[in-house]
C-alpha cells in the first residue's frame, strides 16, 4: 500500500538532524514540513513547502477518525495566539497505534513520538491525502 511505502520512507530517515528552514528535497537534515514534503514527494505526491501551506491540501479528518498516513497539524509556543492557519507551527505523519513520525526543534531529529497528552493539547487538525 502507498501509505506503508510513505511511512517506510520516513522511517528510513529516523535520526536525521533537525534544521529549521531546511532546503526541500535533500536528506541531510529536515524541518517538520520539509520532511513531510520529502517522504510524500518520493512517492509522487507533491506538497507545498511549509506546514501552513500543507494544511491547505487534502480532506479534513476529525481527530477520532485519523488513520495511518494522515497529516496532523499542531500549534507551537510561538504561534498559539495567532489566528487561522497562522497558528500552525508543526506537522507530523500519523503512523498508527497512537504514534507520530516527525522532526522538531525539541527532539532535534527525525523520530517517532507518542501522540500523548501534550500533542493532543496542541493539535489543530488532520488532513487525509491518501484515500
Amino acid at each position: 500500500m502507498l501509505v506503508d511505502r510513505i511511512i517506510d520512507t520516513g522511517l528510513r530517515q529516523i535520526g536525521k538532524p533537525y534544521r529549521f528552514n531546511a532546503a526541500p528535497f535533500q536528506t541531510n537534515f529536515f524541518d517538520c514540513s520539509s520532511f513531510i514534503q520529502y517522504i510524500f514527494g518520493v512517492h509522487g505526491i507533491r506538497l507545498p513547502r511549509n506546514s501552513r501551506q500543507q494544511f491547505q491540501v487534502g480532506r479534513p479528518v476529525p481527530f477520532q477518525k485519523i488513520r495511518k498516513g494522515d497529516l496532523l497539524f499542531f500549534t507551537t509556543k510561538n504561534r498559539r495566539y495567532r489566528f487561522g492557519t497562522e497558528r500552525i507551527g508543526h506537522v507530523a505523519l500519523y503512523i498508527g497505534n497512537g504514534k507520530i513520525l516527525h522532526t522538531f526543534l525539541k527532539g532535534k531529529k527525525v523520530q517517532i513520538s507518542s501522540l500523548n497528552r501534550y500533542w493532543k493539547g496542541v493539535f489543530l487538525g488532520a488532513k487525509r491525502l491518501i484515500f
